[in-house]
């Protein structure tokens, strides 16, 4: 099977689009040159790749017959990439036939004259590396294979482990130890682990000799975010192991963080030598040598991803307020900065060499909730977003998360945000049963899997603070609570597991002022991207919802149904009858007094502005042509298939 291990584009692109159009996917044409998209990049990179970053995951596999039908297609024979076979990387130009050569893994791995004696002692041992997953969707096995690849890049012979029916014996011989593993529910081990869990609790042996690192799955919506993971870090800790590199805790979108992990821990966990000695001073070789394209150094390895260290020039404008003064500007500066390097990073550098009064959120660089920021208008968390991936035409404009008050600089104030979460109770409120407990002991019951993904799929946020940043109603509809709020309700209210009185509370906050119906506009929030697509969806799953339970009930239902019917009846609005059915007697009275029903009736304004605008309206045609055209619809022409469309669709009308 062709691999292709790594794409990128040579100068001289004169961006015909050919490869975008065959492989869109992996190219991206803009008016300069064809680039590489971060997407598919080991590195989150987006240039040509002039790095040679790997491409992450299978994607080399799956997009490989047309990456290789793109460099075809390039009339200069820009596109170059290599391939993989059998574990040997072949740089291929776009002319040449791929090259397939099939080699035998080395039983040992030689390292050239550039490696120190140290390393190449260390290298000539015992490389085993155990890898142990903890998954209940499959999400942590998959990350586990990927981690075991990317070992063998190191001179590690990686041993993937399920958990389940794992011998608690063996981690008396284990020198090396990784651990992946995701948490369930309300903060439980996953299926596959609870048995191996439960049996370390006791009679287990102190482990001196070994050395671990954890990276954990979990999802911050829940409050015991990633515990299966710390209980494990903390477990091992305790029986006197080593962890090598911190805890790693990844959110739902864990490609990144886990990238970042394997990075940061391979190196490490590979400077242990045969005798479960970490050798520390030999990590920064290693990290170069897991990392390298030297074909001198080692022989027939495939070089692992790395972190893309080219420097692009940047025009940073970054936000200002002193709250002391009450005033707000912006510092703008010219840097050059590696493209990799982190939204943060760049402020950490900002506030050491330029201005030390500098304020910001700092995060563990595993996506923090409170590290949200607007870059060149999008919703990030800067402890993640890289400055490659954001930058546009060299200019990088920072500014605070939208929707909440300005505390100092790129600092806002949060406090009425976990105020309203706190009144919502967005949490586990279970009827009594029997399943999994809390630490408390209180039963909550068990989600089967498809459940559980389809719960995730309705809170598509790393963090609900950024969600409440995609708002443009917020700011001023100080009532509302925010689409942030309103996500980790209506998950809660499809989860299984709430109480039927619990779920009808939240129903029943969702439905009155301040809930979702307070959103002037999701398709605003749409714009934000593909995860402010998936919250403005979500935001009117939970208006359908409410227009079924409460039976069209207030103004916001009166409206969804008149309008409706209005067009089934006649193919078109009727706006005549609309506003009248939507405020009904009570609001029709009292809009009398404000004169609108008159001016609207009468054709003064489209606006129902000032009456001074009404009499001018009056004499100056067109605007006296008035908001309502016409007292009584006269239906379209084939108006049966209106009909038959409401019929078929929605047959509420």
């Amino acid at each position: 099977m062709t691999v292709v291990a790594k794409v990128w584009i040579d100068e001289d692109c004169i961006t015909c689009d050919a490869c975008q159009d065959i492989c869109p996917e992996v190219f991206e044409v803009n008016d300069e040159t064809s680039q590489i998209l971060a997407a598919v990049r080991l590195d989150g990179g987006f240039d040509r790749n002039e790095g040679k970053s790997p491409l992450t995951g299978d994607l080399g596999a799956q997009y490989a017959d047309i990456i290789l039908e793109a460099a075809e297609a390039c009339p200069v024979e820009v596109i170059k990439f290599e391939l993989v076979s059998d574990g040997v990387e072949t740089e291929v130009v776009a002319e040449a036939p791929a090259v397939e050569v099939a080699v035998a893994p080395a039983a040992a791995i030689a390292v050239g004259g550039s490696a120190s004696d140290e390393l190449t002692a260390v290298l000539g041992g015992d490389r085993s590396l155990t890898i142990l997953f903890g998954s209940q969707t499959g999400n942590a096995a998959g990350l586990a294979e990927k981690t075991a690849k990317l070992a063998s890049n190191y001179g590690l012979n990686a041993n993937v482990v399920d958990m389940d029916g794992y011998n608690k014996a063996n981690f008396a011989s284990i020198k090396r130890l990784l651990i992946i593993t995701s948490t369930w529910g309300e903060g439980e081990m996953p299926d596959n682990a609870e048995d191996l869990w439960q049996s370390v609790q006791s009679d287990v042996p102190g482990l001196p000799a070994m050395h671990y690192s954890v990276c954990a799955i979990g999802d911050t919506s829940y409050d015991e975010f990633c515990k299966a993971g710390t209980d494990w870090d903390d477990k091992l800790s305790s029986l006197g192991a080593h962890s090598v590199q911190p805890i790693q805790m990844c959110d739902v979108d864990f490609d990144e963080p886990w990238t970042q992990w394997v990075l940061e821990t391979l190196p490490r966990i590979a400077c242990v030598d045969d005798s479960g000695t970490l050798q520390l001073e030999l990590i920064d070789e290693m990290s170069a040598y897991g990392t390298s394209d030297d074909d001198d150094v080692v022989e027939g390895d495939f070089a692992p991803g790395h972190v893309d260290h080219s420097d692009i020039q940047v025009e940073l404008e970054l936000f200002r307020y002193c709250p002391s003064q009450g005033e707000n500007g912006w510092d703008v500066i010219a840097t050059t900065v590696p493209a990799s390097a982190s939204l943060e990073d760049l402020f950490i550098n900002f506030q050491r060499d330029v201005d030390g009064s500098f304020a910001f959120r700092r995060g563990n660089t595993a996506g923090t909730a409170t590290t949200g920021v607007r870059a060149n208008g999008r919703i990030v968390l800067a402890d993640i977003a890289r400055v490659g991936e954001i930058v546009s035409n060299g200019r990088l404009r920072i500014e605070p998360l939208p929707g909440f008050p300005i505390l100092r600089d790129l600092i806002v104030d949060t406090r009425r945000f976990e105020e309203n979460r706190t009144k919502a109770s967005p949490w586990v409120q279970a009827d009594p049963r029997e399943g999994e407990r809390l630490i408390s002991g209180k039963a909550v019951g068990v989600l089967a899997a498809e459940t559980a993904l389809s719960l995730h799929k309705m809170n598509p946020v790393s963090s609900h603070l950024l969600a409440h940043g995609m708002s443009d109603t917020v700011d001023f509809d100080s009532a509302y609570e925010g689409p942030g709020i309103h996500l980790q309700r209506w998950v809660r209210i499809n989860d299984p597991r709430t109480s039927m009185k619990h779920r009808s509370h939240l129903l029943a906050t969702l439905q009155e002022q301040g809930g979702v119906w307070s959103e002037t506009d999701p398709s605003s929030i749409a714009r934000h991207g593909f995860s402010g697509a998936l919250v403005a969806d979500t935001l009117n799953s939970a208006r359908s919802r409410l227009l079924t339970e409460y039976k069209n009930a207030g103004r916001h239902g009166r409206l969804v149904k008149w309008y409706g019917r209005s067009v089934k009846w006649s193919g078109k609005l009727n706006e005549t009858t609309l506003y009248r059915q939507v405020l009904g007697p009570i609001g029709l009275i009292s809009n009398v007094f404000s004169g609108v029903s008159a001016r609207m009736m009468l054709g003064f304004t489209r606006t129902g502005g000032p009456p001074i605008r009404s009499l001018q309206a009056l004499l100056l045609p067109p605007a006296g042509v008035g908001k309502i055209p016409s007292m009584i619809n006269s239906k379209v022409e084939d108006h049966h298939e209106v009909v038959s469309l409401f019929n078929e669709l929605d047959q509420r009308f």
